[in-house]
Protein backbone atom coordinates (compact mmCIF):
# COMPACT_ATOMS: atom_id res chain seq x y z
CA UNK A 1 0.00 0.00 0.00
CA UNK A 2 2.87 2.18 0.59
CA UNK A 3 4.71 1.91 -2.44
CA UNK A 4 6.76 4.56 -3.84
CA UNK A 5 4.42 5.32 -6.40
CA UNK A 6 1.49 5.91 -3.85
CA UNK A 7 3.67 8.03 -1.81
CA UNK A 8 4.66 10.42 -4.48
CA UNK A 9 0.75 10.62 -4.97
CA UNK A 10 0.74 11.41 -1.30
CA UNK A 11 3.26 13.86 -1.53
CA UNK A 12 1.61 15.65 -3.55
CA UNK A 13 -1.69 16.45 -1.22
CA UNK A 14 0.11 16.85 2.08
CA UNK A 15 2.12 19.48 -0.36
CA UNK A 16 -0.82 21.58 -1.51
CA UNK A 17 -1.17 23.41 2.46
CA UNK A 18 2.83 24.76 1.55
CA UNK A 19 2.25 25.73 -1.90
CA UNK A 20 -1.06 27.85 -1.07
CA UNK A 21 1.10 29.64 1.92
CA UNK A 22 3.67 30.98 -1.07
CA UNK A 23 0.62 32.03 -3.15
CA UNK A 24 -1.20 33.90 -0.29
CA UNK A 25 0.81 37.22 -0.64
CA UNK A 26 0.84 38.26 -4.37
CA UNK A 27 3.39 41.32 -3.63
CA UNK A 28 5.71 38.39 -2.70
CA UNK A 29 7.35 37.80 -5.72
CA UNK A 30 9.91 35.22 -3.66
CA UNK A 31 7.15 33.49 -2.81
CA UNK A 32 5.26 33.05 -5.97
CA UNK A 33 9.00 31.95 -7.36
CA UNK A 34 9.41 29.24 -4.78
CA UNK A 35 5.36 28.42 -5.27
CA UNK A 36 6.64 28.01 -9.03
CA UNK A 37 9.30 25.62 -8.57
CA UNK A 38 7.58 23.59 -5.89
CA UNK A 39 4.80 23.77 -8.71
CA UNK A 40 6.64 22.05 -11.06
CA UNK A 41 7.88 19.75 -8.55
CA UNK A 42 4.63 18.35 -7.74
CA UNK A 43 4.08 17.92 -11.35
CA UNK A 44 7.28 16.29 -11.78
CA UNK A 45 5.85 13.61 -8.94
CA UNK A 46 2.51 13.30 -10.66
CA UNK A 47 4.44 12.18 -14.01
CA UNK A 48 6.44 10.04 -12.17
CA UNK A 49 3.92 8.21 -9.58
CA UNK A 50 1.96 6.63 -12.34
CA UNK A 51 5.36 5.62 -14.41
CA UNK A 52 6.64 4.12 -11.58
CA UNK A 53 4.00 2.42 -10.92
CA UNK A 54 3.24 0.97 -14.08
CA UNK A 55 6.96 0.58 -14.70
CA UNK A 56 7.14 -1.44 -11.71
CA UNK A 57 3.75 -3.53 -12.13
CA UNK A 58 2.60 -1.95 -8.67
CA UNK A 59 -0.96 -0.09 -9.80
CA UNK A 60 -2.58 -0.34 -6.66
CA UNK A 61 -6.59 0.74 -5.91
CA UNK A 62 -5.23 3.24 -3.14
CA UNK A 63 -2.97 4.73 -6.09
CA UNK A 64 -5.68 4.74 -8.33
CA UNK A 65 -8.12 6.49 -6.07
CA UNK A 66 -5.34 8.73 -4.97
CA UNK A 67 -3.65 10.21 -7.76
CA UNK A 68 -7.02 12.13 -9.38
CA UNK A 69 -7.97 13.91 -6.10
CA UNK A 70 -4.14 15.12 -5.80
CA UNK A 71 -4.63 16.52 -9.19
CA UNK A 72 -8.07 18.22 -8.44
CA UNK A 73 -6.73 19.29 -4.89
CA UNK A 74 -3.81 21.22 -6.74
CA UNK A 75 -5.88 22.35 -9.81
CA UNK A 76 -8.43 23.59 -7.49
CA UNK A 77 -6.65 24.83 -4.42
CA UNK A 78 -3.92 26.95 -7.20
CA UNK A 79 -7.20 28.22 -9.21
CA UNK A 80 -8.54 29.77 -6.06
CA UNK A 81 -5.41 31.14 -5.08
CA UNK A 82 -4.87 33.03 -7.90
CA UNK A 83 -8.25 34.43 -8.19
CA UNK A 84 -8.56 35.23 -4.66
CA UNK A 85 -5.03 37.04 -3.90
CA UNK A 86 -5.25 40.22 -5.13
CA UNK A 87 -3.00 43.11 -4.45
CA UNK A 88 -2.77 46.35 -6.50
CA UNK A 89 -2.69 45.60 -10.03
CA UNK A 90 -0.88 42.08 -9.63
CA UNK A 91 -4.61 40.69 -9.45
CA UNK A 92 -3.90 37.09 -11.32
CA UNK A 93 -7.04 35.26 -13.12
CA UNK A 94 -9.59 38.56 -12.91
CA UNK A 95 -12.49 39.87 -15.10
CA UNK A 96 -13.68 37.41 -18.12
CA UNK A 97 -10.66 34.79 -17.28
CA UNK A 98 -13.06 34.17 -14.57
CA UNK A 99 -15.08 31.88 -16.67
CA UNK A 100 -12.57 29.78 -17.72
CA UNK A 101 -11.31 29.25 -14.33
CA UNK A 102 -15.05 28.75 -13.11
CA UNK A 103 -15.41 26.30 -15.87
CA UNK A 104 -12.77 24.27 -14.72
CA UNK A 105 -13.64 24.17 -11.22
CA UNK A 106 -17.09 23.38 -12.16
CA UNK A 107 -16.57 19.97 -14.69
CA UNK A 108 -14.19 19.08 -12.04
CA UNK A 109 -16.62 18.88 -9.56
CA UNK A 110 -19.26 17.36 -12.26
CA UNK A 111 -16.47 14.83 -12.82
CA UNK A 112 -15.77 13.37 -9.53
CA UNK A 113 -19.88 13.07 -8.60
CA UNK A 114 -19.92 11.30 -12.04
CA UNK A 115 -17.34 8.68 -11.37
CA UNK A 116 -18.41 8.39 -7.43
CA UNK A 117 -21.98 7.58 -8.87
CA UNK A 118 -20.52 5.02 -11.99
CA UNK A 119 -17.98 3.08 -9.53
CA UNK A 120 -21.09 2.54 -7.13
CA UNK A 121 -22.50 0.71 -10.31
CA UNK A 122 -19.85 -0.90 -11.26
CA UNK A 123 -18.84 1.10 -14.55
CA UNK A 124 -14.96 2.25 -15.18
CA UNK A 125 -14.60 5.18 -17.05
CA UNK A 126 -11.07 5.73 -18.83
CA UNK A 127 -9.23 8.60 -18.74
CA UNK A 128 -9.27 9.34 -22.41
CA UNK A 129 -5.98 11.38 -24.54
CA UNK A 130 -7.77 14.35 -24.71
CA UNK A 131 -8.57 14.49 -20.66
CA UNK A 132 -4.69 14.01 -20.52
CA UNK A 133 -4.35 16.94 -23.17
CA UNK A 134 -6.51 18.67 -20.75
CA UNK A 135 -4.69 18.02 -17.31
CA UNK A 136 -1.74 18.91 -19.44
CA UNK A 137 -2.67 22.15 -20.81
CA UNK A 138 -4.40 23.15 -16.84
CA UNK A 139 -1.09 22.14 -15.22
CA UNK A 140 0.92 24.30 -18.09
CA UNK A 141 -1.51 27.42 -17.58
CA UNK A 142 -1.22 27.59 -14.08
CA UNK A 143 2.64 27.09 -13.76
CA UNK A 144 2.87 29.79 -16.39
CA UNK A 145 0.34 32.20 -14.41
CA UNK A 146 2.27 31.34 -10.90
CA UNK A 147 5.45 31.90 -12.90
CA UNK A 148 3.39 35.87 -13.99
CA UNK A 149 3.09 35.99 -9.66
CA UNK A 150 6.93 36.38 -9.77
CA UNK A 151 7.38 38.04 -12.74
CA UNK A 152 5.45 40.63 -12.80
CA UNK A 153 6.65 42.86 -15.24
CA UNK A 154 6.60 40.12 -17.89
CA UNK A 155 3.37 40.59 -19.38
CA UNK A 156 3.86 37.60 -22.19
CA UNK A 157 3.88 35.29 -19.20
CA UNK A 158 0.67 36.08 -17.71
CA UNK A 159 -0.84 36.26 -21.52
CA UNK A 160 0.24 32.74 -21.92
CA UNK A 161 -0.84 31.34 -18.64
CA UNK A 162 -3.94 33.08 -19.34
CA UNK A 163 -4.15 31.72 -23.31
CA UNK A 164 -3.41 28.60 -22.25
CA UNK A 165 -6.30 28.62 -19.44
CA UNK A 166 -8.78 29.36 -21.90
CA UNK A 167 -7.62 26.38 -24.07
CA UNK A 168 -7.85 24.16 -21.11
CA UNK A 169 -11.13 25.37 -20.40
CA UNK A 170 -12.51 24.30 -24.24
CA UNK A 171 -10.83 21.14 -23.51
CA UNK A 172 -12.35 20.83 -20.33
CA UNK A 173 -16.18 21.91 -21.81
CA UNK A 174 -15.23 18.98 -24.29
CA UNK A 175 -14.48 16.33 -21.95
CA UNK A 176 -16.45 17.10 -19.45
CA UNK A 177 -19.44 16.20 -22.33
CA UNK A 178 -17.90 12.33 -23.06
CA UNK A 179 -18.09 11.91 -19.46
CA UNK A 180 -21.68 13.16 -19.20
CA UNK A 181 -22.54 11.13 -22.21
CA UNK A 182 -20.83 7.94 -20.84
CA UNK A 183 -22.74 8.52 -17.22
CA UNK A 184 -25.99 9.32 -18.72
CA UNK A 185 -26.16 6.05 -20.60
CA UNK A 186 -25.54 4.06 -17.07
CA UNK A 187 -28.70 6.05 -15.60
CA UNK A 188 -32.52 5.27 -14.85
CA UNK A 189 -34.81 7.15 -17.23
Amino acid sequence: MLTLPNLLTLSRIVTVPLLVALLWWPQWEAGYAMAFALYCLMGVTDYFDGYLARAQGTVSKLGQFLDPIADKIMVAAVILMLVGTRFEDRAIITGIHLIAAMVILLREIMVSGLREFLGGIQVSVPVSALAKWKTTLQLVSLGALILAGALPGIAFVKLVGLASLWGAAVLTLLTGWDYLRVGLRHMDS
